[in-house]
């Protein structure tokens, strides 16, 4: 028997099985092939629950808000149902009544990266996204949350992403919740232009009450990876909305999104799935900071450094050009690129047959160029941009 089961390539098991089948069937019955179907599925759903589930998720995107099989399932248990399938099992009716769509090439959640502070007030995200009114007016909505809960602090709507609505809704949040002690934004130059060597209005603000002003790496929207989310939150509630037709009543609308978003709709980036208000009470405050600076005090000019004077008397073929933005002059049609950190500078462009140099004031030579060939109208300098420099992954994404 060993050997005739190695000639057919089956097992020892199969071997027996088919002869207890052709003992009891018959030989012929013997070989066809049976479903392997259970005779009773104790966990099966009825299709009355997963009509349920259907209608459950249906009402929640009629209603603007989360509708996925975590938002379903806990749904579910708020109502007090009976019979609750488990995330995996809603998915796959969702899947099957063509209400969803499986996305293969999401990542797991036991792969995200999270950053998190360890207590309310430690630090605030603030972020500004544009809306359109009826008559497809444009205007801006700011959103200021909690960095540790989610909790949104305060929301407020502007015609213009500007510095004074920024200090409008953080004044806002202060005086319903207390000072942070950070605040993280974006390198907007109406939130945080620090970057670009400028102080703004709202950091001037900030820094009166002792609040230290952060922003993400350019080009790192993940740092305010929370505000985008919310971003997103927010816009599938208001797409099921009437279309607002003013300030005051987009403001409305979005002060009821506030108040489901914080007191009932659970959150999937909380531990428990708990809602941010609840979050936002589980752990005591972050101690608020103190102004670091007299605010009757006028503040210090300090003297400006002597600039270089141009030179007048410049030799034939030399000229004085001044930098554009970044880092670019213009000659005879054709753009050269000098430095980007150069921005706005005054240099001397010397052009001597082909050969093309650039100079500070001082007469430190830059870069050197050629002149190009019929019909090119950039030249580059040779680097990679600013943006493709960046190795490391933000700490804060």
């Amino acid at each position: 028997m060993t050997t005739f089961c190695a000639e057919h390539g089956i097992s020892r098991k199969t071997f027996y099985e088919i002869r207890r089948r052709s003992l009891t069937d018959g030989p012929a019955a013997a070989l066809e092939p049976r479903s392997r179907r259970p005779k009773s599925s104790p966990s099966k759903l009825a299709d009355e629950v997963k009509q349920q589930a259907i209608g459950v998720r249906a009402a929640l995107e009629q209603s603007g808000l989360d509708c996925g099989p975590i938002s379903v399932h806990d749904k579910m248990h708020a109502m007090g149902l009976e019979v609750v399938p488990s995330v995996a099992s809603l998915a796959r009716i969702f899947r099957e009544a063509g209400v969803a769509r499986l996305e293969p090439r999401k990542k797991p959640r036991a792969a995200w990266r999270r950053f998190v502070y360890p207590a309310p007030n430690a630090c605030w995200q603030l972020d500004a996204t544009e809306y359109v009114l009826t008559r497809g007016r444009k205007c801006v909505i700011f959103q200021l949350i909690d960095d540790h809960s989610r909790y949104a602090v305060a929301s407020h709507v502007a015609w213009g992403e500007t510095s004074e609505a920024a200090i409008v809704v953080f004044d806002k949040a202060v005086t319903a919740y207390g000072v942070p002690q950070r605040l993280l934004s974006d390198n907007g130059s109406a939130l945080n232009p620090s970057r670009r060597g400028l102080l703004g209005q709202l950091v001037v603000h900030l820094m009166a009450l002792g609040v230290e002003p952060i922003t993400g790496k350019p080009y790192k929207p993940t740092t305010q990876g929370k505000n985008e989310r919310f971003h997103q939150t927010l816009f599938r509630y208001l797409d099921k909305q009437p279309l607002a037709a003013d300030l005051a009543q987009l403001q409305t609308q979005v002060d009821a999104f506030d108040h489901i978003y914080n007191t009932q709709r659970p959150h999937q980036g909380l531990p428990g799935r708990i809602t941010p208000l609840t979050a936002w009470q589980a752990t005591e405050k972050t101690e608020a900071p103190r102004p670091t600076r007299d605010l009757f005090r006028r503040p210090v000019t300090r003297p400006r450094p002597a600039r270089t004077p141009v030179p007048t008397d410049l030799p034939d073929g030399t000229v004085v050009k001044k930098l554009a933005s970044n880092g670019v002059f213009m000659l005879n049609k054709v753009q050269y690129m000098v430095d980007g950190r150069r921005g706005f500078q005054q240099v001397l462009v010397i052009t001597a047959g082909d050969k093309i140099t650039v100079a500070d004031l001082e007469g430190e030579i830059l870069i050197e160029h050629t002149r190009p060939a019929p019909g090119v109208t950039y030249v580059g300098n040779g680097r990679p941009s600013g943006p493709r420099q960046t190795s490391k992954p933000s700490p804060m994404s």
